[in-house]
């Protein structure tokens, strides 16, 4: 069990989070999402009007089991901002990740920011 634990820590040691370049803020149009894969995570960043204001969520549409997100549509539901599905139309909050249709789903989000112009998510990479 120790040589677990040990292996465990070493591996927690060498993981690190790095900001990773998508694409250029002026190559997603407002209100709509793009696909980006960074390492082997699908993931779908939403521009929200024509501002620099930007989210980040998993592509995955855990309801159809697509990677549709991106392609969804950008509204919000009451003040939350989200993002409907394109196949079943589930909504997803995209600051949390949460169903809004089904709470007791809910999906990655990532850190996400606008530098220089340039769209940037933040990843884990192992060293």
């Amino acid at each position: 069990m120790a040589h677990s634990l040990s292996t465990q820590a070493q591996l927690a040691q060498t993981e690190q989070m790095q900001w990773m370049r998508v694409c250029a803020l002026a190559e997603i149009a407002p209100n709509t999402g793009v696909n980006a894969l960074l390492g082997a995570e699908q993931v779908a960043i939403f521009r929200i009007g024509s501002s620099d204001e930007v989210y980040a969520i998993s592509n995955f549409d855990p309801f159809s089991k697509a990677f549709v997100l991106s392609r969804g549509i950008v509204g919000d539901r009451k003040g939350v901002l989200k993002v409907a599905s394109p196949i079943y139309k589930q909504n997803f909050n995209l600051k949390t990740g949460e169903c809004l249709d089904d709470e007791t789903v809910k999906i990655p989000v990532y850190p996400v920011q606008v530098v220089d112009e340039q769209v940037q998510v933040q990843v884990r990479s192992i060293y």
